[in-house]
């Protein structure tokens, strides 16, 4: 049996939409073996499905099927501690699972490159994928069925706070309130803001984030889809986000804040959306993680 860790994503940073993303020390645990036959169970008792939809399954056998083989089975066994629907990268997490599995029980016939490919081909964009295989933060572009991407560290200076709320927003959803077409003004400084923001991380000048999350192409349109959106964002840069974001296509919002002011921004986040009425919402703090999904031989 052999076990894969995959790192949860957050895409977009703000201003680099479907072009940035960001792995986070939140990972999902599947321990995976052949079998004659197809078993899939959780740990923590998650409603997932069992039959070949499973999308772990179903990644997996897809990368059989193109390498020429059927796949017998398998028994899959999930540990899911990314939330579904959130904005963190789940189905992504799935994906990688899937071909990561079938790719070693082949003898890995598939490079990196060629997972990062096939897993972005599967997903419809690569800008989850790529951080979930590569690590920290990467720069993705599609050329084709070809993705282009480079993978740096996060300065260890920053921390993620991620404040998960206890509802769900589905992509498509979140896709359809975007317009069809965007003026030459928002596109520039949205470019402008995303090339910040990755040299940014990159070396830890934090000073530059607030302006690198500033958006003009996708969170504004999806604002009026997260209940308590502006008040979260608020009280964020009170308590001192370096900069605050809509995780993927929401609903989870990130704030990026110093490290060493990490924990207590974590204890005052949860009493000031109590005091503001705002319930049920979970605040995690996480690192980048800088290596990306991992087999491991059981």
């Amino acid at each position: 049996m052999i076990r894969i860790d995959v790192p949860a994503t957050s895409a977009n940073l703000g201003s680099g939409f479907d072009s940035l993303g960001i792995a986070l020390t939140m990972k999902n645990r599947v321990w995976v073996e052949e079998y004659d036959g197809l078993d899939i169970s959780c740990t923590d008792g998650l409603d997932v499905p069992r039959d070949e939809s499973n999308l772990i399954f179903w990644a997996a056998s897809h990368l059989y099927n193109i390498c020429g083989k059927k796949l017998p089975g398998l028994k899959i066994i999930q540990e899911n501690n990314i939330p579904m629907a959130r904005g963190l990268g789940s189905s992504s997490a799935c994906i990688v699972a899937g071909i990561l599995a079938a790719n070693r029980f082949m003898g890995n016939p598939l490079s990196h490159t060629d997972l990062i490919n096939l897993a972005a081909k599967i997903e419809g964009h690569p800008d989850n994928t790529s951080p979930a295989l590569s690590g920290g933060l990467v720069a993705s572009a599609m050329e084709g069925e070809r993705v282009y991407s480079v993978s740096v560290p996060v300065s260890e200076k920053i921390r993620f706070a991620v404040m998960i709320p206890p509802f769900e927003l589905k992509t498509e959803k979140a896709r359809a309130a975007l317009p069809k077409e965007y003026s030459r003004e928002d596109a520039v400084y949205n470019l402008s803001r995303s090339g910040l923001m990755t040299a940014s991380l990159f070396s830890g000048e934090l000073h530059n984030l607030r302006v690198a999350v500033q958006d003009r192409i996708h969170q504004p349109y999806r604002s009026g889809l997260i209940e308590n959106y502006d008040n979260v964002f608020r009280m964020s840069y009170e308590l001192g986000s370096l900069g605050t974001y809509v995780s993927g296509a929401g609903p989870t919002i990130i704030a990026m804040v110093e490290t060493e002011n990490a924990a207590d921004f974590g204890r005052n986040c949860i009493s000031h959306l109590e005091d503001k009425g705002i319930t049920g919402w979970r605040v995690e703090i996480l690192q980048a993680d800088q290596e990306g999904a991992k087999v491991v031989i059981e």
